[in-house]
């Protein structure tokens, strides 16, 4: 690069069903820095936030949105896209967007062209509370600015390459031919945990299970950093208990429910947006209202949310032969010290303690010293993980015979 021309310019987003995150990545000397970084949350509801920071986490934005300028992501993007304007002297080189859904046959990254976005427009069914969410800012971003490079970066695609036992549902071969397969999910997070476990803990055995805890719920085994199984598996609906999602659940509770006359709408909105936590409880899904409420539904959801997750942890040692740490990440997993005693409670059969200061200080290691297992919590970056992606992406199309 020409030492006069400005450093290239990475902009991700990450639109999920309530909330949009956005970071603007430049790249200097070789590295990715972050520049700006923010998120309006609580969209369509009376609770919609716009908050932004710079690259050393000093505040840019922190105010509230009147509902009419966040009533739905477009408005939102719109919000963010005109702030961003004013803040930025050209165009991004490319955008990165976290994809939830890349089906069978996206195995990593991809630059986004119009047979693409046809084709994940198409997943949707498979993902309807993320998949049309992460394509909004596409199809307005191609509309609006066609010459801008767009990649997608999938959050099945860290899975990819899982042995046919783990990967295969115990139905006919038919159905795994048109792509009923168990594809996982949250693989933008583990994919920066695995690389965190590497640079920064080598000292960690080669066995590692992440509990990547948030209003999205999975856990995955990671062998040597690569993963070998996870919880979610055809859709974001399976494994552990969500925030409105019920996790594993006999697929004739669906019969039952086909056989009471619920039709299919009917039955995907209980699914994805009346069960988990909030369905348990009556209140709501978020754990902090959970925990700040007396009444002993909220204390049964959270009681059944710690027991799955603990024995996700113990049944992903099967696939790697035992268990040498676990790591907590995500909203719940970074933040939340009741909930990682509670699951940890469940696995000290497994000889692991914690140390209760550093967990409630939210140390980066949490084990005790007579633990077995050693247990770390571990802030995770799937917006950084996008922008090296995309990066790397556009520079592979890029490249000669590439």
């Amino acid at each position: 690069m020409n030492p006069a021309e400005p450093s290239p310019q990475i902009l991700v987003a990450n639109a999920g069903s309530s909330s949009l995150k956005f970071q603007l990545y430049v790249l200097r000397h070789g590295a990715l820095a972050l520049e700006i970084g923010g998120q309006i949350s609580g969209i369509g509801t009376t609770q919609t936030r716009f908050a932004a920071a710079d690259g050393h986490g000093r505040t840019l934005t922190d105010e509230p949105l009147a509902t009419s300028s966040a009533s739905n992501l477009e408005q939102a993007q719109a919000h963010v896209a005109g702030w961003l304007a004013k803040r930025m002297d050209r165009a991004p080189v490319a955008v990165g967007h976290r994809i939830v859904h890349g089906g069978p046959r996206y195995h990593d990254s991809r630059i986004i062209t119009p047979e693409v976005l046809r084709e994940l427009d198409a997943l949707a069914p498979l993902a309807p509370l993320h998949q049309h969410n992460n394509l909004l800012p596409v199809h307005v971003i191609a509309e609006r600015w066609p010459e801008i490079v767009q990649v997608a970066c999938f959050d099945t695609a860290f899975h990819r390459g899982h042995a046919p036992e783990v990967e295969r549902f115990a139905l006919p071969e038919r159905f795994y031919q048109q792509g009923v397969r168990r594809y996982g999910f949250h693989g933008l997070s583990y994919e920066y945990i695995a690389g965190e476990l590497r640079d920064s803990h080598p000292e960690v055995g080669s066995r590692v299970v992440a509990a990547h805890l948030g209003s999205g719920a999975s856990a995955c085994a990671l062998l040597d950093g690569r993963s070998v199984d996870t919880t979610m598996g055809f859709t974001a609906l399976d494994g552990l208990p969500m925030g409105t999602r019920p996790g594993r659940l006999d697929p004739g509770v669906l019969l039952w429910m086909l056989e009471q006359g619920m039709d299919h709408d009917e039955i995907q909105r209980v699914l994805y947006y009346e069960s988990g936590l909030k369905g348990l409880s009556g209140i709501s899904g978020d754990v902090r209202d959970l925990e700040a409420s007396a009444e002993p539904a909220a204390r049964l959801a959270l009681e059944v949310f710690a027991r799955r997750t603990a024995e996700a942890v113990a049944g992903l040692g099967v696939s790697l032969g035992g268990l040498d740490a676990l790591v907590f990440t995500a909203g719940v997993g970074e933040h939340n010290a009741r909930v990682r005693a509670r699951v940890c409670h469940h696995l000290a059969w497994l000889g692991l303690r914690l140390d209760d200061a550093a967990n409630q200080r939210h140390a980066r290691r949490i084990a005790a010293r007579a633990s077995a297992v050693d247990v770390l919590v571990i802030p995770t970056r799937e917006e950084w993980v996008i922008a090296r992606k995309t990066l790397e992406t556009i520079g592979e199309a890029s490249a000669p015979n590439g």
